[in-house]
């Protein structure tokens, strides 16, 4: 659940110093009353010149000195404090702004909640950084159709120590979302080039796959996985689409725009393609058991049944209806997460990717990308998975 919204200024408050404080810096020493002091192994260096310069524009000094001496942290058991480092972890601090900014414009992210709230700045409220305002943007809002955003009124620091006047708990440890952190400043994504008139010539016109390929060029060696096709078939007991056949071998296995993932289709691992779909569709049946009214969907292997083959990272899944004379016949359909089933689409997987991505198509389960604002070509990407090598190559 969200914290309510805070009333008015929060500086006043009275903290209790339980241990005694050692940094200098006036920022982590009112940090350091509320939570402990920093553990010696827990900083983190990072070059704030090249991170603003990045960003375009000046972080707080609250933020920059806390996450300094601290590094990256779990806050109450309920709040976690991002900050660009080095890990080799799944959390990526550039794509996580770039994706947490293209949703909410005229504020920056700086951390998240363990209940999918996303915590920022008001940029758009001062010039100085150091008064710029937290808001939250609370999800459980959102899915219920409210005003989604908390507004805090107060800088960083005065919020935190409001929290836990609210009853967050005062402690502070190592985030575990920012495993394996290394010893070295993290350095900001290159910038994207500009795109090619081949690139904009696709956005607007043309079909099939050589036009997506013209839109998002693929990788020189598609992840594919271990095995091959005839390993798949077997494994699934049917052949796949001939699109999405000619789709993977150009592509393979990544994520489109940091939300639609293809699973690797040769793999073995839990989130390859045959071990995903079997899990997923066999925790389908047992919640249609349960909850029919909605779970309407037949699944694979029964006639007509869904088969996902990739997903959002939102646990949405893109599947194919297991009906009509060959498997190029079928339909494509999303099983939303949050949302009720909707109808087949009418459009084949090439047509549904390139429209989505030049912001024409959206259903549950595949939102729209970006805002109207916005040039698509700005955030437009394939990501691939690491290249496994072929059952030949071993």
């Amino acid at each position: 659940m969200c914290f309510p919204a805070l009333p008015g200024n929060t500086r006043s408050l009275p903290i209790k110093v339980d241990r005694p404080v050692n940094a200098s810096d006036p920022h982590v020493k009112a940090f350091a009353e509320i939570f402990g002091d920093p553990p010696a192994d827990f900083a983190v260096p990072v070059d704030w010149a090249a991170v603003e310069s990045w960003l375009g524009m000046r972080l707080p000094a609250d933020y920059k000195a806390i996450a300094a001496a601290y590094g990256p942290l779990d806050i109450g058991a309920w709040l976690w404090l991002h900050m660009p480092c080095v890990n080799r972890g799944w959390f990526d601090y550039g794509t996580w702004v770039q994706q947490t900014r293209r949703n909410a414009p005229g504020v920056l992210p700086f951390g998240a909640t363990r209940t999918a709230d996303t915590l920022y700045w008001d940029t758009t409220a001062s010039d100085d950084p150091d008064q710029w305002p937290v808001v939250m943007h609370c999800q459980d809002d959102e899915n219920a159709g409210r005003d989604p955003w908390r507004r805090f009124a107060t800088p960083l620091v005065p919020t935190l120590a409001r929290l836990v006047a609210d009853g967050m708990r005062p402690v502070a440890a190592r985030s575990g979302m920012q495993t394996d952190l290394e010893l070295t400043p993290w350095t900001p994504p290159p910038r994207r080039p500009e795109p090619t008139a081949q690139q904009r010539a696709a956005l607007t016109t043309g079909s099939g796959l050589e036009t997506l390929i013209a839109l998002v060029p693929p990788p020189e060696t598609p992840a594919l996985g271990e095995h091959n096709w005839d390993w798949l078939y077997e494994r699934l007991d049917t052949r796949l689409p001939g699109e999405y056949v000619r789709l993977m071998e150009r592509y393979g296995a990544g994520s489109w725009c940091g939300w639609l993932r293809f699973n690797i289709p040769f793999g073995e691992g839990q989130y390859a393609l045959a071990p995903w779909a079997e899990w997923y569709t066999e925790t389908y049946q047992g919640q249609r058991a349960e909850f029919p009214e909605y779970h309407p969907l037949a699944v694979y292997p029964e006639p007509g049944g869904f088969l996902p083959f990739a997903d959002s990272i939102d646990g949405d899944q893109l599947c194919w209806l297991t009906e009509g004379a060959t498997p190029d016949d079928w339909p494509l359909i999303v099983v939303p997460r949050h949302a009720d089933q909707g109808p087949p689409l009418n459009t084949d997987l090439t047509k549904t990717l390139l429209e989505w991505l030049r912001g024409r198509y959206a259903t549950e389960g595949l939102p729209p990308l970006g805002r109207r604002d916005e040039d698509p070509l700005d955030y437009i990407e394939f990501e691939p998975y690491d290249a496994e090598p072929a059952a030949d190559d071993q």
